[in-house]
């Protein structure tokens, strides 16, 4: 495991309060060379449009945060290049679906993807797309990328209250637990129906985590961390 920090919290305040980000403007050329490179590797790859957040406090179970908007070739190097002191962090939400059976529903990333072969939660950068109004919603980004990751309504899914944060570096997770009526099987099945339905899916494997036994390297720290804060619940 990591040593990344685990807590729940009650709610997120999430602004969008856009601003330059410094590290995309003074590392332009170093940035379009480096994404020119990983499309020649993965052609897929799409220069669209995130948030990163450049500014957080907690206070009393609530997140406060404020996002700026940015291109994914900058965000993608900045990862790449082991997230230097830039000032964001990068802040995302994850929908961790929990089976009637008390299974986890996790994607393997396809390999025409940044991510190709990690095992993690449906989840994703956010984007102009997750603004409502003037405030950044994780809700609407989790659901989104639930459905079209895995096909699985997430209306037909019941949220526990607040979120899990996962803490590591300059990376936090929001994670929420969506709990479903079907046993593991029933939504795994599900989940690969869609993937077969689509031409180049974002995933290419659905898998079941039980317990801590199930764990692998492929899962990035946010995933592990919180899986053994969970199963150590139980």
């Amino acid at each position: 495991m990591s040593d990344a920090s685990v807590s729940r919290i009650d709610e997120l305040d999430l602004a969008f309060v856009p601003k330059p980000w410094p590290f995309a403007n003074d590392r332009r050329a170093d940035i379009d060379a480096y994404f020119a490179a990983l499309r020649r590797q993965k052609p897929t790859m799409w220069n669209g449009r995130v948030l990163l957040m450049h500014h957080h406090k907690l206070a009393e179970g609530v997140l406060h945060g404020q996002f700026l908007e940015t291109d994914y070739a900058s965000f993608a190097a900045w990862r790449d290049w082991g997230m230097p002191a830039a000032g964001v962090v990068d802040c995302f939400g994850a929908a961790a679906v929990l089976s009637a059976d008390g299974a986890f529903l996790l994607g393997e990333m396809g390999p025409h993807t940044f991510n190709a072969g990690q095992i993690y939660f449906p989840c994703g950068t956010p984007d102009p797309d997750d603004i409502v109004g003037d405030k950044v919603d994780l809700d609407v980004s989790i659901r989104r990328e639930l459905k079209e990751e895995t096909g699985i309504d997430p209306a037909a899914l019941t949220p526990e209250p607040g979120w899990t944060m996962i803490v590591d570096g300059p990376m936090i997770a929001q994670i929420k637990v969506l709990r479903a009526k079907e046993a593991s099987a029933v939504l795994r099945e599900r989940a690969l129906a869609h993937l077969a339905s689509e031409r180049q899916p974002e995933l290419s494997n659905i898998c079941v985590v039980r317990g801590l036994q199930d764990i692998t390297s492929a899962m990035p720290s946010f995933v592990t961390s919180f899986l053994a804060s969970r199963f150590a619940d139980r």
